[in-house]
């Protein structure tokens, strides 16, 4: 696995409060993230990558296979040229300010009370790091889910600063992805750890597709002995293995921040902040890569290419391309390789 070169916490609005969105605001704020390579003398290799929902600043735990090494040449990320940045979430709880911080007007930790986050206020403090790390431009910015909603929003907020985006599986959610989103956090509102594995069993099932679960599952019983024909109680094997994500979810993540990062996913909208959809796309100056996952139906891959050709209707150098997948939305975690010839050959033409 490759080590972060640096990982620690940029702290920033000590003096003055950092305005939300919603009106509401943090102070302190603090920015867990972790670097990779080394910032050239004209800093113009950085590339920011941006987490989906349950990530941490450290993409090579999560996104290794874009990484170049010894053990993975064909990575796109190569380490003797490129200056990667990646830092968590403000709401998450993998280091940055969230919900189990503590609020400096009760002494207590901000819990529930922890405010409203939005994929710009994201953005934001990412620029704000940036700016901290004498980083002008990036050369890229890339992320997928809510990562990817994070690097359109970077094309939109800051065109200057970006060259070159890619954004995979991202796109305003759905009102079926709206309806899986509410009834999770109803999970966990009604129970905050038991909940919060009921929401990730919800959520897996947004995240993979039919046919996958029918290759691995079935009809089988319940791969430790159960027979689902004998008790309520014994399931089957499909239930064994939502029943165990939300077991060992639980373990590694906060109901709070869960609740958080969500409703920032539901909010989304390039349009937010702006006259119209098409006026914000048009203030895009970056080259723009729209990766669809064939079976993804939390961000289905036509609601992806439609964006892209809004993008292109704006005046917008944007390109769609797919791959094809079983594994559902998780496609770009559980088959990295296949996006490694479309990123390839987008930096290719765009140089």
């Amino acid at each position: 696995m490759i080590k972060p070169t640096y990982e620690g916490d940029f702290l920033f609005a000590t003096n003055q409060p950092f305005q939300l969105v919603s009106g509401k605001s943090l102070q302190p704020v603090a920015l867990h993230y972790a670097t990779y390579g080394t910032l050239n003398e004209r800093r113009d290799n950085a590339i920011l990558v941006c987490h989906a929902l349950s990530g941490s600043a450290r993409a090579t735990d999560w996104w290794a296979q874009l990484f170049q090494s010894p053990e993975n040449p064909e990575g796109v990320f190569d380490l003797e040229r490129d200056f990667v940045v990646c830092s968590n979430l403000i709401g998450s709880c993998y280091g940055s300010t969230g919900p189990a911080a503590i609020n400096p007007a009760t002494g207590r930790a901000f819990g529930a009370d922890f405010p409203l986050v939005t994929v710009r206020d994201w953005v934001r403090t990412q620029a704000l790091l940036l700016d901290h790390l004498g980083i002008e431009t990036l050369c890229t910015v890339i992320g997928a889910s809510i990562g990817g909603m994070q690097a359109i929003q970077w094309a939109i907020e800051f065109p200057h600063r970006v060259a070159r985006c890619v954004a995979i599986g991202a796109a305003p959610l759905t009102a079926m992805g709206l309806a899986l989103n509410h009834l999770q956090r109803q999970a966990i509102f009604n129970d905050a750890v038991t909940g919060l594995a009921t929401a990730r069993a919800i959520a897996m099932l947004s995240y993979k597709s039919a046919e996958l679960f029918d290759e691995r599952y079935a009809r089988r019983p319940n791969r430790n002995g159960e027979d689902p024909m004998r008790s309520l109680a014994e399931r089957y094997d499909i239930a064994g293995y939502l029943d165990y994500q939300g077991e060992i979810f639980t373990q590694r993540f906060d109901p709070n921040s869960y609740l958080v990062i969500t409703k920032a996913m539901d909010n989304f909208h390039p349009a937010n902040g702006y006259e119209s959809e098409t006026a914000a796309l048009a203030r895009i100056q970056a080259k723009m890569l729209m990766i669809g996952i064939s079976s993804d139906w939390l961000f289905p891959p036509g609601e992806v290419k439609a964006l892209t050709e809004r993008m292109q209707a704006a005046g917008v150098n944007a390109e769609y391309a797919e791959i094809t997948s079983d594994h559902g939305h998780d496609g770009f975690l559980a088959e990295p390789h296949s996006l490694l010839p479309l990123i390839r050959q987008f930096w290719s033409a765009a140089a």
